[in-house]
């Protein structure tokens, strides 16, 4: 090794080194800290704001700078009272293997690229599959999340469906293409309609169902307007509403749809997991009988971002929606897995292998346990609040989902405003992070239940703080 190489190498060690200490004490201390960032985005912004550069400044430097003014303006995301949005709190072991992912600088693009990376996302696919219980044989995307898994499975139902009626949508496009019908339940996702929107078949071109008080939908009316549609039809289901955790009744919607040629896909973003938990798995009985499935991993399997799956049953109309091709690039051998036949991108991030790590870290025992402890300390923080006067659970605790509605339900402003004070307050005393969503027409509180570090203690903690809020709101 000649002396530049001898230094590059000494550098790269530092670097490493300076970085894993830096977030080292992130973690340790992220407990303790406020469970909010400290600056706005104003703030963070003027502590970044700075002229252009005109000369580089030592490496070492640069990752000092980096720490020093970004970490004020940090989410804590991985903390224990995290309970804002459904995020998991990325497990060290995953994190660990996406530094590697990182340094191993691997384009996961295709299985010659990276045949490392393709043979990961080949084994961890199939464990997937075993773990959430769906057919053996579909396949599996890895992507960033649950709107691109969402937008890459409705993809494939619409190049399919369309196929059905004898139209190729992948070299023919829209113009002049049979209707899709395409049926939703009221309370879906907006990452839904967001994939509805980027294929061409419009956000609010679509057949609202009807739901029940927790978001279901409704098989009576699922059935009728059903019943209303000739031709390619879509049906989409949710396996965990947004707020309350809820589960269509996949069991009576998926038969009717499927008799009726219709293709059904599930946004189980967080959901799906439930499967994997012997004491939930009943919440989603019937979905193994859809078409399509879409999930996260840097949910409920604490994977770090970013990290999703589009699971399609009919692996070849998963292929024609998605599969590019070019003279340059590799062919594939005979029961040979392509990674990029199942996403958009071929120039993309390692992923399977955090969920590998993940997935052998775990364990089919460990992610049951998981699941069922958060869905456990849901029910608990649901509990310590119920018993306040003028404090309403809105929501069937099933899974790891509370809304709370705070005030009278009428008239809806009072209740709306006390609500809306009621978070404000919590926010700004840090001792948790959660905030406020649309139900039905009025604020609520919305806690998920879903960061890995999340105990007893944690939940009691910030039930205290709640209703400390609450308290000072009402006086």
């Amino acid at each position: 090794m000649d002396r530049r190489q001898a230094a590059d190498a000494g550098l790269t060690r530092t670097l490493f080194e300076t970085v894993a200490s830096a977030a080292s004490d992130f973690r340790s201390l992220i407990g303790r800290r406020l469970q909010r960032p400290e600056q706005t985005y104003s703030d963070a912004l003027a502590a970044f704001t700075q002229p252009t550069p005109e000369t580089g400044l030592p490496a070492e430097d640069v990752i000092r700078d980096l720490v020093r003014r970004a970490t004020p303006g940090l989410h804590a995301t991985t903390g224990p009272r995290f309970f804002g949005w459904v995020i998991g709190a990325s497990h060290p072991v995953g994190v660990a293997a996406d530094w590697l992912t990182s340094a191993w600088g691997q384009n996961a693009g295709n299985h010659t690229a990276s045949p490392a990376a393709a043979a990961a996302e080949t084994v961890a696919a199939g464990w997937l599959l075993e773990l959430l219980d769906l057919p053996r044989e579909a396949s599996v995307g890895f992507v960033t999340g649950a709107t691109v898994a969402n937008f890459v499975c409705l993809a494939a139902a619409r190049g399919e469906v369309l196929r059905r009626a004898g139209w190729d949508v992948e070299r023919q496009g829209l113009f002049g293409a049979p209707p899709i019908h395409v049926l939703i339940g009221d309370e879906a996702h907006a990452t839904v309609f967001s994939a509805l929107q980027f294929l061409g078949l419009g956000h609010d071109r679509v057949v609202r169902i009807g739901t029940d008080g927790q978001g279901r939908l409704r098989p009576d009316a699922f059935a009728q307007a059903l019943g209303r549609c000739q031709g390619p039809t879509i049906a989409i289901t949710q396996a965990g509403q947004i707020n309350t955790g809820a589960f269509d009744d996949h069991a009576a919607i998926v038969p009717r749809a499927r008799a009726q040629g219709a293709w059904v896909h599930v946004d189980g973003a967080f959901g799906l997991w439930a499967r994997a938990c012997p004491s939930r798995a009943d919440l989603g009985a019937g979905i193994e009988g859809a078409d399509s499935w879409a999930t996260d991993g840097h949910k409920w399997l604490q994977t770090p971002y970013d990290c999703g799956y589009a699971i399609v049953r009919d692996a070849d109309a998963h292929r024609r929606a998605m599969t590019s091709a070019a003279s340059y690039l590799p062919g594939i051998g005979e029961g040979e897995r392509d990674p990029s036949h199942y996403v958009p991108e071929l120039s993309r991030r390692a992923r399977g292998f955090a969920t590998w790590t993940m997935l052998s870290h775990l364990g089919r025992d460990g992610i049951a346990r998981m699941v069922e402890e958060h869905c456990r300390l849901a029910q608990r923080l649901a509990g310590r609040l119920a018993a306040e006067p003028g404090l309403r659970i809105v929501n069937d605790v099933a899974l790891n989902q509370v809304i709370v509605r705070f005030g009278p339900d009428e008239p809806v402003a009072d209740g709306d405003a006390l609500t809306l004070r009621t978070i404000r307050r919590i926010q700004e005393d840090g001792t948790l992070f959660a905030g406020g969503s649309q139900w039905r027409g009025a604020w609520v509180l919305r806690l998920s239940v879903i960061s890995g570090p999340t105990t007893d203690q944690d939940i009691d903690r910030s039930a205290d703080a709640i209703l400390a809020a609450w308290r000072h709101v009402r006086a």
